[in-house]
């Protein structure tokens, strides 16, 4: 009786997760806004936070919203979320991903928890606009320091390209994301900049801020301490 039970659990998660893998805009602009607030509260707290250092010399950001509540049924997490890059002038219009795997857990006792994502350079970024890469893998990784300055005693984990943070039951701290699936969530991408949409265009800031993507550069932007890109028109953002 306990097969049949377990393949059903199974079954289940995997038609759940089917459906959360195609994107609609309001489901995208819902992301955009949980994923600005969640990294202004996470900001707020300067003792606790990702230290400025590592902020102001980070290329990318990615935050995942921890939105999975029956994640922890056969083991699997999934996550979706947005990524930002550190362009010339400005952090760049969000690109959308996804996060999967069974060791880090989206429920921690229960309680949803937020990713966050520090990329020190585009090396990791170009696996994900190519495909899709694993954490610890492909990209080498390590949990990240917290406070307002990054310890001396971090040297060995600021040489990973990526460093991790999540924050669960209003704790934040570096955690090991080693196994993590990271890969673009093109329907995500789709929904808000179009069909033809080109990641790497995004990224690269050849494609105009949408106005619904504004708050989560503009948190990126103040928190960087980068200059804040002026509100885009509605309606604007669409790949040329």
């Amino acid at each position: 009786m306990r097969k049949p039970a377990t393949l059903y659990l199974m079954m289940t998660l995997a038609m759940s997760l089917s459906a959360r893998a195609s994107s609609n805009r309001n489901d995208d602009i819902h992301r955009i806004e949980d994923s600005a607030q969640i990294f202004r509260e996470i900001m707020g707290a300067p003792d606790k936070a990702i230290p400025q250092d590592l902020l102001e010399s980070a290329q990318c950001i990615a935050i995942i919203p921890g939105e999975m509540k029956f994640a922890f049924l056969v083991g699997g997490n999934y996550g979706k979320g947005l990524v930002t890059c550190r362009g010339v002038k400005s952090w760049s219009p969000p690109v959308f991903l996804t996060v999967s795997g069974g060791s880090f857990g989206f429920q921690i006792g229960g309680s949803s928890t937020d990713l966050i994502l520090v990329f020190r350079g585009r090396r990791g970024l170009r696996k994900l606009l190519s495909d899709k890469f694993k954490i610890g893998g492909d990209a080498s990784a390590a949990a990240g320091p917290v406070g307002r300055s990054a310890a001396a005693g971090t040297d060995i984990e600021l040489h990973a390209e990526i460093l991790t943070y999540s924050r669960s039951r209003g704790a934040f701290a570096g955690i090991s994301l080693s196994g993590a699936v990271v890969q673009p969530d093109d329907t995500g991408n789709q929904a808000l900049y179009g069909p033809t949409v080109n990641k790497e265009n995004i990224l690269d800031g050849k494609v105009g801020i949408p106005a619904e993507a504004m708050v989560l550069v503009q948190a990126v932007s103040k928190a960087t301490r980068t200059p804040v890109p002026d509100s885009p028109p509605a309606g604007s953002g669409k790949a040329m």
